[in-house]
């Protein structure tokens, strides 16, 4: 199941400064709650510029679900600062309101009164009006306001020059692309681990399943708290960004032409439960078409490759031209144990886990084992923290699932030296160190604790003790990085884009 990667550790140990540069960006949603910890009704803040232009500060669903995004810095410290200041800015600049600490949305009692995000009166704001109104209809106001963290994350051009050298391979943008594509065939079958230590989701409000469906067994508390004793994620399982029907369309990662060909075929295929749908109401489109992909972001799957394009660029054209520059890790819930949603132990072990992937071997996947992968998601996704829980490594055979982790966790400690190489502090061990109790009593993941924080004072009691706490530690607090007046000339620079784009529109 797991590959002997001894003679990559070793040339890496020999090798380590290709490794320097590696660029770590992240992008964190929250919503904007009321003091009382109802969603907030208010559109996005004026002092927050416009969403649509925006570089560091937008929305993602709705109006009330705000999306922070950091450059890509080689440096974690960097990405963690750049972060704690657009959170200190935003919350100096709400008006009696705070940010939800969870991936899972508190009570909601009326979904309809979620306001879809505006983005203004161009016609690239209409599109991405309309792409979330087909949202809302396809999968609910519910799952589309869970929040999460999304970690951006590409090697170094040194690291490849030495890679392909080790490997006797050119170094080109098609092999570049293969090796990206190989670590997401890894973090596939291997990638379940992040849930299983980092997952915050093990629980639901009960306002869910008024307008939703699930075969999942809940247990209801006395606080109207749905849980599994043992999830880890459920915003990862049927019930958020997991749908049973995109995984039809067969899309691997076997090559980038054949993931762009099935992507492409989503993109084009019409599907009868959607085409209901297709009409207007009130003069206002339900969505942008009726197939199974409305466009290539519909696409909900734990880890993409990506390219960086250009406005009015087609993500996955750019993705055939160019080549993978950097992948996308969307499997992280927000952690609602650390004020920014995300702490440098995190950031650290993924750096780590995610070099283990692309130095490990890494054969093409057929259906088969892409079928075993999807399934051990699954478990450690709803049961995770079950004693002597196993997982499948093949289609009759299954091993602890503790065996396997501790097994992944020596090769991890082995990269985490190599990283600490000459530090004083020891970041990437006392990474592994923490992930190596984590594993030993689970009792300390992150979802056993916040479970037990819903279970006792409900979700939005538990909820809003943490925000305010965070609120409270960013109120008039300095910046490390950016500067009040960069968020001020952000702002005006991003309005002054919003109205450049619409008058232009009006003159074409």
């Amino acid at each position: 199941m797991l590959s002997n990667i001894s003679k990559e550790l070793n040339w890496l140990q020999k090798n380590n400064k290709i490794l320097k540069g590696i660029k770590k960006g992240i992008e964190r949603e929250t919503l904007r709650i009321e003091y009382n910890g109802n969603i907030s009704p208010k559109n996005h803040p004026k002092k927050m510029g416009s969403s649509l232009t925006n570089k560091w500060i937008t929305t993602d669903f709705s109006e009330s679900l705000m999306e922070f995004i950091t450059p890509a810095y080689d440096n974690i410290n960097k990405t963690i600062f750049f972060l704690q200041d657009i959170h200190n800015y935003v919350s100096n600049n709400l008006i009696k309101e705070y940010m939800w600490p969870f991936s899972m949305p508190g009570f909601i009692k009326n979904q309809n009164k979620i306001e879809i995000a505006n983005y203004g009166t161009s016609n690239i704001a209409k599109i991405k009006k309309i792409y979330r109104e087909g949202l809302k209809n396809r999968y609910g106001v519910y799952m589309n306001i869970m929040s999460g963290i999304h970690y951006n994350f590409s090697f170094p051009k040194k690291f490849w020059k030495y890679w392909f050298e080790y490997k006797g391979l050119k170094k080109n943008q098609h092999n570049i692309s293969n090796s990206y594509m190989k670590l997401i065939r890894n973090y596939y079958r291997f990638g379940w681990i992040i849930p299983y230590l980092f997952g915050a989701s093990p629980a639901i409000c009960s306002s869910f399943l008024k307008k939703n469906k699930t075969n999942i067994k809940f247990i209801k508390n006395k606080k109207e708290v749905l849980y599994l004793p043992w999830a880890t994620s459920l915003r990862l399982s049927e019930i958020g960004y997991n749908n049973k029907l995109q995984k039809e369309i067969k899309i691997n990662f076997n090559s980038i032409n054949y993931y762009i060909k099935q992507l492409k075929l989503a993109l084009n295929t019409p599907i009868k439960k959607f085409k209901k749908f297709d009409v207007c109401k009130n003069k206002i489109k339900k969505q942008l078409n009726c197939n199974i992909l409305q466009m290539e972001n519909e696409l909900y799957t734990q880890i993409r490759p990506k390219v960086n394009i250009k406005p009015n660029q087609i993500h996955y054209k750019e993705l055939l031209n160019k080549g993978i520059e950097y992948i996308e890790i969307r499997s992280l819930d927000v952690n609602p144990f650390s004020s920014i949603g995300i702490n440098k132990i995190q950031m650290h072990f993924l750096e780590i886990f995610i070099i283990w992937c692309m130095i490990g071997s890494s054969k093409k996947m057929n259906q088969t084992e892409l079928n075993i992968s999807n399934e051990n998601w699954n478990r450690i996704i709803l049961e995770g923290r079950k004693p002597k829980q196993i997982i499948k490594f093949k289609k009759n055979k299954t091993i602890y699932l503790k065996n396997v982790m501790n097994h992944i966790i020596k090769d991890l400690y082995e990269i985490a030296e190599i990283l600490d190489d000459k530090s004083k502090n020891k970041s990437y061990t006392k990474s592994c160190n923490n992930v190596y109790e984590l594993i030993k009593y689970p009792e300390l993941t992150y979802s056993n604790i916040t479970l037990k924080k819903n279970l006792k004072y409900g979700m939005k009691e538990s909820g809003l003790m943490l925000a305010e706490k965070y609120f409270n530690k960013f109120k008039n607090k300095s910046m490390k990085i950016l500067k009040y007046e960069d968020f001020i000339k952000e702002i005006k620079y991003s309005n002054k884009l919003k109205k450049e784009i619409e008058n232009q529109e009006k003159i074409n």
